[in-house]
C-alpha cells in the first residue's frame, strides 16, 4: 500500500519526523507496557530509518524492514555506523525474518492494519516470541485538531471500525496526547502540504495559525 508523503517528499516527511512528538511521549507510553532494552526489535515500514538510531540506543539489536527501495537506502545510510542495525526491503504482510526471532516490532503510520490487512496480523504472531509486544501507532482521528484534519481528509477512513478491528483481534489501545511542533511557518505548511489533499490543505492553511498543532494518537499493543 503506497505512503505517498514519505515516498514522494522524504525530505519533507523528515520535517514532520522531527516535529511530532518532540516530547517522546509516545516512547514514554512504550516503555510503560514493554522495555526494549537489549531485545530484539523490529521496525515495520521504518521509511527513511528515522527511528531505528532511537530504538538501537537501547535494544540488543534493531531490523528496520520497509518496501520501498529508495528508502532502503536511506535508512541504509542513516544507520551505517551502527552495528546492531541492520535494514531489509520488505513487506508486512512477508516479513523476511524467521520465526520467533523479535521480541518487540513497531509499526508507526506506516502500515495501517485494519479489515482486509489480517496476513499482516499473522506474520507479526509468526515472528515474535512468546511474551513479545507488537506496537501499532496510529492516528486517532475521533479528537484533535488533527484528528478532525485527517477526517475532513479522508472521509473514507472509519475510525469506530478501526477500533473494532483491533479490539476484535485482543489489542488493547491507550490514547497519547501529543502535537507537532515547528521551527517555521514554512515547514508546518509543507507537511499539511503532502498529508493531505490540495483542496484540504488549502483549507486547513487558511483556519489554522501559529506554528503547533494538537494531535491525538492511539497505542495499540498486544503480547503474544
Amino acid at each position: 500500500m503506497p505512503s505517498p508523503n514519505i515516498w514522494h517528499h522524504p525530505e519533507t516527511y523528515e520535517l514532520e519526523n522531527r516535529s511530532v512528538d518532540r516530547d517522546g511521549l509516545i516512547e514514554a507510553a512504550m516503555r510503560e507496557v514493554f522495555d526494549w532494552s537489549g531485545q530484539d526489535v523490529v521496525d515495520i515500514g521504518c521509511g527513511s530509518g528515522f527511528h531505528l538510531p532511537r530504538w538501537a540506543a537501547d535494544a540488543g539489536s534493531v531490523t528496520g524492514v520497509e518496501p520501498h527501495p529508495g528508502l532502503v537506502r536511506l535508512a541504509r545510510r542513516r544507520t551505517s555506523r551502527r552495528d546492531t542495525v541492520t535494514v531489509l526491503q520488505g513487506a508486512a504482510q512477508s516479513l523476511p525474518l524467521p520465526d520467533s526471532s523479535a521480541d518487540m516490532t513497531h509499526a508507526r503510520w506506516a502500515y495501517f492494519f485494519g479489515p482486509g490487512c489480517e496476513a499482516g496480523l499473522v506474520e507479526l504472531a509468526r515472528v515474535l516470541r512468546r511474551g513479545g509486544v507488537a506496537f501499532v501507532v496510529d492516528n486517532d482521528a475521533t479528537r484533535s485538531t488533527f484528528g478532525s484534519w485527517f477526517r475532513r481528509g479522508y472521509p473514507e477512513v472509519d475510525p469506530v471500525a478501526v477500533e473494532r478491528f483491533w479490539s476484535m483481534h485482543g489489542w488493547t489501545r491507550r490514547p497519547v496526547d501529543t502535537s507537532w511542533r515547528f521551527a517555521a511557518r514554512e515547514e508546518l505548511e509543507a507537511v499539511v502540504r503532502v498529508e493531505f489533499p490540495a483542496e484540504v490543505s488549502d483549507r486547513i492553511l487558511s483556519e489554522h495559525t501559529g506554528l503547533e498543532v494538537d494531535y491525538a494518537v492511539s497505542l495499540w499493543w498486544r503480547r503474544y
